[in-house]
């Protein structure tokens, strides 16, 4: 247990409202709220909230700045990329009919289809079936889990009003049908493409590569406030936009989300991102250098899988060597003190990863010593039940809510 004693780290907010300290090497997940955003973005955040404002101007600027940031001919913010895709569905569905926008999700009418390929059908804290489902929309499952074919796609598309390309780590990375392609039969067919690009550094290149609609978090990468970035065709946009009047209306953005991710937006475009990762790679090869001689233990620095421009350090474990297995350790280092949250979600295949991209000033230090001493322990880690570890990893976004408030 290292505590704090000698490293620069500010938990002044956690200890002061009593929050437990947490280190996150897991990457811009949800759970942990995302990523840490700069203090211009705090400031514009705040800035905004003793004020009123007509919020159809807000977004009004939010879409000059989404069009100068992604290309797009518009654009607005919404709640979360989850709900970006929900209205891009709708709108795509309704057009820009106000009484067929409210009588969605129950009366969708005809043509409410969305074309997706089964190995895009993921988990992300919520089936992407299930974003659809809340617009209206009908899942229509194009091929099956490893391979998708592009006439099973075509045969697909009669009677839907959009197709949904998602673009993560969560999905299927062989097999199914590239975007170009996916794009251009849906086009032949009329239909339009929603891409789900939620945790994507590449802001310009599905529209550009085929997408009617783009659609990205404003708080993972780009580091804002809880948003949804939804970007692309005008008619399209302006028709999403529309279903704030219904179903979007609990998906709101409020002024204060608005003008924090409005300044996130401008700041990203100012990054020194080739900085940004000269830092990251530093923690990685500190991380490598002080882990790599410790039995059983193997780390390797891999790109990330989507290609983004970034690396993680993948930590392979041979539990005969290391004394306990790769899930186990995960939850090891999930009990130091501060508690080292691990990327995890594929520890049944024998590794966890480290993601350098939301450390506080002086945390790269206490990754450092804190994977030292839990990888060095093998006996403490092999205390905790193995089973249990692996069922943790795969079952613990659902657990955690329902464990909340359980006593």
């Amino acid at each position: 247990m290292l505590g704090n004693t000698g490293y620069p780290v500010d938990w002044s907010w956690h200890d002061a409202q009593g929050f437990a300290r947490v280190i996150n090497t897991s990457g811009t997940m949800t759970s942990l709220g995302g990523s840490i955003a700069t203090r211009r973005v705090a400031e514009a955040t705040a800035a905004a909230m003793p004020r009123f404002v007509r919020i159809h101007e807000m977004q009004a600027r939010a879409s000059e700045v989404i069009a100068q940031l992604t290309g797009a001919e518009a654009g607005f913010l919404t709640a979360s990329a989850s709900a970006g895709i929900t209205l891009a569905v709708a709108g795509c569905i309704t057009g820009l009919d106000p009484a067929r926008a409210e009588a969605l999700p129950g009366d969708p009418g005809p043509g409410n289809g969305v074309a997706v390929q089964m190995g895009h059908l993921c988990e992300y804290g919520a089936p992407v079936s299930q974003a659809i489902a809340l617009a209206g929309g009908a899942t229509r499952i194009v091929g099956q889990s490893t391979l998708a074919k592009d006439y099973q796609l075509d045969a697909a598309l009669e009677g839907c009003a959009a197709a949904l390309y998602v673009v993560s780590h969560h999905v299927v990375d062989y097999g199914m049908i590239p975007l170009e392609t996916f794009a251009a039969i849906c086009h032949a067919k009329g239909v339009p493409v929603i891409v789900d690009a939620a945790s994507e550094y590449d802001l310009t290149g599905f529209l550009a590569g085929g997408a009617d609609i783009a659609i990205y978090s404003g708080h993972k990468f780009m580091g804002g406030p809880t948003s949804g970035i939804v970007a692309g065709r005008r008619d399209l946009i302006r028709a999403a936009y529309l279903q704030n009047i219904g179903i979007g209306r609990g998906m709101k953005i409020g002024k204060e989300s608005i003008a924090g991710a409005i300044e996130a937006m401008a700041q990203w475009m100012e990054r020194d991102h080739d900085a940004i990762r000269a830092e990251e790679t530093r923690a990685l090869d500190m991380w490598k250098t002080a882990i790599e001689g410790l039995p059983g233990i193997t780390p390797v620095r891999i790109p990330d899988p989507t290609g983004n421009p970034l690396e993680r350090l993948q930590v392979w474990v041979d539990p005969a060597r290391a004394g306990a297995s790769a899930a186990q350790f995960a939850e090891i280092l999930g009990r130091q003190d501060p508690p080292l949250i691990v990327r995890g979600h594929e520890v049944e295949q024998g590794y966890f990863q480290l993601d350098p991209c939301n450390l506080m000033q002086g945390q790269a230090r206490m990754v450092r010593d804190i994977l030292v001493a839990g990888l060095s322990d093998g006996a403490a880690a092999a205390a905790i039940d193995a089973k249990a570890a692996a069922a943790a990893a795969r079952n613990g976004g659902t657990q955690a809510y329902m464990d909340w408030l359980a006593g």
